[in-house]
């Protein structure tokens, strides 16, 4: 096993990072613990999902690793407190589940900024402990001592190489050098000056008075069954471009009035869930995407275009005008 290959353990020397891990299976609970163990934290509690509804609340810690494969009304209950304490004690939550849980899962962590993992393998856990890494406060890491530098340094390269050996992915780059910090993207509404727009507001109030229709759903429909027509005939990761994949499926969502899930806005992506998970995250924080709440069961939420993603998706189309079929 490539894991077992490498040494990404750190020595007599730990980071000041404790993490807490919840697991009701006891034998993943057991790997989970190892391998943060091995990654040079300092272990918390390490018990049962129930613990986390017991008594008085005990201190997490850094980082939270929990394991929720099947969802029930304690499970949630338990989720959705969890939820709120990592917010509150600005901590790490790192969730690991299963398609089958995945909206009820995404549905209650909606506060903490988790990481959600579907089906992981022990290396994909790895990476979400050397994501959290990059999320430390710089206060933090200038407390550090010089052992704890070179062990931050040491399980970082460690997770570079799991990264390039395991998992082969990496968020595209902006060539341009903008964009919002952290993040793959960059997105801008056009902002063209107009000599009667409000002062200061010229960009936006042209984008609200001139956005054009979004483009027929059916259009749409039948661009992405001919985008997906490919992996018929090719490796599917050759063509991986989940971002624009779930840009079309929104779209399309949005002009046919209705309403995404996450799981099916993963299933969209082409890609693996977790994969398509940190996308649709990437993409939240650019701007692009929203969460909306189910109103109806509020252990339910939707994934939707932000009005700037839409209109930029309306004049792209809009652009394009009949060539859009042939654009695959």
């Amino acid at each position: 096993m490539v894991l077992a290959e490498l040494d990404y353990s750190i020595g007599t020397a730990q980071l000041p990072l404790v993490v807490a891990v919840y697991a009701d299976r006891p034998h993943l609970r057991a790997l989970m613990r190892e391998d943060a163990e091995a990654a040079g934290f300092r272990l918390g509690e390490v018990a049962g999902i129930g613990a986390l509804l017991e008594g008085e609340a005990r201190p997490l810690g850094e980082v939270v690793l929990l394991d929720c494969p099947e969802v029930d009304g304690a499970s949630l209950a338990a989720l959705a407190r969890l939820d709120m304490r990592v917010a509150h004690a600005g901590a790490q939550l790192v969730v690991s589940t299963t398609v089958a849980a995945l909206d009820d899962v995404f549905g209650c962590l909606d506060q903490s900024g988790a990481q959600i993992l579907v089906g992981p393998s022990r290396a994909e856990r790895v990476l979400a402990l050397g994501r959290v890494l990059a999320r430390v406060p710089n206060l933090r890491v200038r407390e550090l001592s010089d052992e704890d530098r070179l062990a931050l340094l040491r399980l970082t390269e460690q997770v570079s190489q799991i990264a390039a050996r395991l998992e082969r992915l990496s968020p595209p780059s902006d060539a341009s050098g903008g964009g919002t910090e952290g993040s793959a993207f960059r997105f801008e509404s056009p902002r063209p000056a107009f000599a009667g727009a409000p002062d200061g507001d010229q960009g936006d109030w042209l984008v609200r008075a001139t956005r054009p229709a979004l483009p027929d759903p059916r259009l749409v429909r039948r661009i992405i069954r001919q985008r997906q027509l490919r992996a018929r005939f090719f490796d599917g990761d050759l063509f991986a471009d989940p971002a624009w994949d779930m840009l079309l499926d929104l779209t399309a969502a949005r002009a046919e009035h209705t309403r995404v899930s996450v799981t099916s806005l993963c299933i969209a992506s082409g890609v693996p869930p977790t994969t398509a998970l940190r996308w649709i995250g990437q993409m939240i924080e650019a701007g692009l995407l929203e969460r909306v709440e189910d109103d109806a069961d509020r252990r339910r939420a939707f994934i939707t275009l932000t009005d700037k993603a839409a209109d930029a998706m309306a004049r792209y189309f809009a652009e394009i005008g009949s060539q859009a079929a042939r654009l695959v």
